[in-house]
């Protein structure tokens, strides 16, 4: 038993009179609470307890040492309080971190709506190409992409990231549009440099079969924003994620390519420290952006 709860023992031998009540009342035996009290009053070097066969009274030293350990008691079970009702309140502070791109597109605009819902939250929005160690830097949530490789975070299925191949209509009136994935190889790619092997693009068609094409071109970069303005510029061909080529195709400025060809998807989750002891304020802002990832919802962020 530690210090506190020795001090909480002691207080119910003294308001109980009794040794075994006490013990009773602590849920542990009455020789364990007489050893409890007798280690506490060697720790002090002061006798704490009057015992005869009528019960136990504080001596004069015992009476000042419960007002101080009634104090410190009340102390604790308040911050208990304090920390159980944050633990059960959407309150507080709540950093959230994921990439550049889906922050500014995608995961920005939905905080607002849910700090709209939740005015007591204070949410800090952090963007980072880099995986960020959660614990490190004191991150609540941040939704990843692709499979999850720490097993002991915490973490909840949001969707799919779909990606698309675009490319802008004057490109293709000067270079002509690819109807095959081979063609791919004659065509300025435009190159996502975050990925690995990004120089060969993974194709699947709806009857199941696979292309691996090799793909080459004078612009990469490690911006989707640059490989999107560099497509619209009519720079050549580029693999984009359907939430960061939407706006573009929607108003006409890329087209997309290949429709019966697809790029492997991501999968995108929620990770979180633990899955154990999850502060409301986590599992309410988790159970809510769930509900924002339908089928289409890159369509729907307008």
């Amino acid at each position: 038993m530690d210090r506190i709860q020795a001090v909480k023992l002691y207080l119910r031998v003294v308001d109980l009179g009794s040794f075994s009540k006490a013990a009773a009342d602590m849920g542990i035996g009455q020789p364990s609470a007489t050893k409890l009290v007798a280690q506490l009053e060697k720790r002090l070097g002061s006798r704490l307890l009057h015992r005869s066969t009528h019960g136990v009274t504080p001596t004069e030293i015992g009476a000042l040492y419960y007002e101080k350990c009634r104090l410190i008691a009340h102390l604790v079970d308040e911050a208990e309080t304090v920390a159980g009702l944050l633990q059960s309140q959407v309150q507080g502070g709540l950093r959230i971190s994921t990439s550049v791109a889906f922050g500014r597109r995608v995961l920005g605009p939905m905080v607002m709506r849910f700090m709209q819902m939740n005015p007591m939250l204070q949410i800090e929005l952090n963007v980072d190409d880099r995986y960020v160690n959660l614990i490190e830097h004191g991150i609540d949530v941040a939704l990843r992409m692709g499979p999850l490789a720490d097993s002991t975070l915490g973490s909840a299925y949001l969707g799919m990231n779909p990606w698309v191949m675009v490319a802008s209509p004057g490109y293709l009136a000067g270079r002509g549009t690819p109807s095959a994935p081979t063609h791919l190889a004659t065509h300025d790619a435009l190159i996502y440099s975050t990925v690995q092997g990004d120089a060969r693009w993974h194709l699947t068609g709806n009857d199941g079969r696979t292309e691996t094409v090799p793909v080459k071109g004078s612009f990469r970069s490690n911006s989707l924003a640059a490989l999107l303005e560099a497509s619209r510029g009519g720079l050549g061909i580029a693999a984009l994620p359907r939430y960061v080529a939407h706006e573009a195709i929607v108003r006409g400025e890329v087209v997309p390519l290949l429709s019966e060809w697809s790029l492997p998807s991501q999968e995108i989750h929620a990770v979180f420290p633990s899955p154990r002891l999850v502060p409301a304020k986590v599992s309410h802002f988790v159970g809510w952006i769930q509900g924002q990832f339908g089928e289409s919802w890159w369509a729907d962020m307008a």
